[in-house]
């Protein structure tokens, strides 16, 4: 029976996790190998098997046990079997990675494993889940299946949809449309053979959240990038309530679909709060004082036309 730490470990610090959900086929694995060779900053994952993560051998250090090391700093742990051991074995590092990916089975129900993301030195950053084009079709599931892929799709707090190249432009439409239906206030992104364009996850899933300018820190848009980042200044002198509130009303003030806010602000009844919006969950929490820095505007990211 797992119990959790009597201590915090990293001095208080929280290290985001991010949940990866979405059916058998659906290219889970192929969006975090895509993350483990393009990132530069140290990412633990935790994995179903292991070796079903194809990582570039020149970037593997060495392989101890159910972990690979890679030379980037990033560890692949092959079993979340034992979730509690899995994540004391990340509490036992000196040196926190700067965030978790949990890659769950394609049968899994997230809600299952979210709950361990606020056990402690954690915090829950999303739930991602992948879905191909093809699956979303009618008939193409058993009933059951696609119920469970349903449910996964309703949980999620964004989604990424592939294999859209294997149905065509009918059938790209057709997947959008049953995505808007199953999860109306859900963005979705786009990605043809289950590859995303460098750097698109870890702007949503804040990968990288140690870098120059703190929590807060998300990266630039680039000249191909399909998503606007926008700096928005919260009005001052609001309760944690108030500030709610007008987050709920902030879409109004951008241009285009809201899929990432990020923030400090400075509240009258709580103090310095840390905003952060993900898809359609929108979360308020307390500033540590391991993670203290001044207030700033929110990075508001749009998904543009």
């Amino acid at each position: 029976m797992y119990r959790e730490p009597e201590y915090l470990p990293w001095d208080g610090r929280r290290v985001p996790i991010t949940f990866v959900g979405g059916y058998l086929g659906a290219g889970k694995t192929t969006v975090i190998n895509e993350l483990l060779l393009a990132t530069d900053r140290p990412i633990a994952v935790l994995v179903n098997d292991v070796g079903a993560i194809n990582v570039d051998a020149a970037l593997i250090r060495r392989r101890h046990g159910d972990t690979i090391e890679l030379s980037n700093g990033c560890i692949c742990c092959s079993s979340i079997d034992e979730a509690g051991q899995a994540f004391d074995r990340i509490r036992e590092r000196a040196v926190p990675p700067d965030h978790v990916i949990v890659e769950l089975s394609g049968v899994a129900e997230p809600q299952r494993m979210m709950p361990w993301a606020q056990s402690a030195g954690f915090v829950l950053d999303g739930l991602v889940v992948v879905v191909a084009a093809d699956q979303l079709a009618a008939g193409a599931l058993p009933a059951w299946i696609a119920a469970h892929l349903a449910a996964q799709v309703r949980a999620a707090d964004l989604l990424l949809l592939t294999k859209t190249d294997v149905v065509g432009d009918a059938g790209a439409r057709g997947a959008h449309d049953r995505l808007a239906e199953l999860a109306p206030d859900t963005p979705v992104l786009n990605g043809s053979l289950g590859v995303v364009e460098p750097g698109t996850l870890g702007r949503f899933l804040s990968l990288g959240g140690r870098r120059p300018g703190g929590v807060t820190a998300l990266p630039e848009s680039t000249l191909f990038d399909a998503h606007r980042v926008q700096s928005v200044a919260a009005p001052r002198g609001l309760t944690v309530a108030e500030l709610r509130g007008w987050i709920e009303r902030l879409p109004r003030e951008v241009d285009g679909v809201i899929v990432r806010v990020k923030g400090i602000v400075l509240t009258v009844d709580e103090g310095l709060v840390l905003v952060q919006v993900v898809g359609r969950r929108c979360e308020v929490t307390p500033v540590l004082q391991s993670e203290v820095q001044s207030e700033s505007d929110l990075v508001v990211v749009t998904l543009t036309d």
